[in-house]
């Protein structure tokens, strides 16, 4: 069988997450991806967001804006797994999501008695793994309204930057951004180890 004709899985993602933005659900499916992106799930959310965008460039705000409430909401349920479940599921997290260790665990509570705004904020924003922050923030009591306020500025920041490019650079972005969704796929994954990397060599 000629495995060109088959799509890697990375592509069908992409084509599957394209085909909401036909659907009712869209909004849904955007919402409840960076709700789970946000304390477990391996997969960012962008990649739908960047879909959607595509598919109703005019919509760029409105989908960012419902990212953004998915993502906030699931920072909220990662501080009450840390908070109300984590001597349960610490050795689950452990062994299966990426970046959490116990050393990670560590410095992050390091960060939390500097500042926990700041460095929330950083996280949220950048490729630095949100959903290790948000489960230690329960962890290590950082009060919510702390949580919410740092999440609200850096996820709304990146969402918003994201699909306002899109919204600003058109169809003419698509063809690049569909020819070369593995390498930016590949480079965003690059940057989220490089985000681990920090949080591990960062005092």
């Amino acid at each position: 069988m000629d495995t060109e004709s088959k799509p890697n899985w990375l592509r069908r993602l992409y084509t599957w997450t394209i085909h909401w933005a036909a659907t009712p659900q869209a909004v849904p499916a955007l919402v409840v991806i960076a709700f789970i992106e946000s304390s477990f799930f391996p997969i960012p959310p962008d990649v739908l967001l960047l879909a959607l965008c595509f598919a109703h460039p005019k919509k760029w705000a409105h989908f960012a804006f419902w990212c953004t409430v998915g993502s906030v909401a699931g920072g909220v349920f990662g501080w009450w797994i840390g908070h109300a479940l984590w001597e349960a599921v610490a050795p689950w997290f452990f062994a299966h999501v990426p970046g959490f260790t116990e050393v990670t665990f560590q410095k992050v509570e390091g960060f939390y008695q500097k500042n926990a705004f700041f460095f929330i904020l950083t996280a949220a924003f950048t490729p630095i793994p949100y959903k290790v922050f948000t489960v230690a923030s329960g962890v290590f009591a950082v009060p919510i309204p702390t949580l919410v306020s740092a999440s609200i500025l850096g996820r709304a920041g990146r969402f918003f930057l994201v699909a306002a490019v899109i919204r600003l650079g058109g169809p003419a972005l698509r063809p690049h951004i569909e020819k070369y969704l593995e390498v930016a796929v590949t480079l965003l994954f690059l940057l989220g180890v490089g985000g681990f990397m920090a949080i591990k060599w960062l005092k």
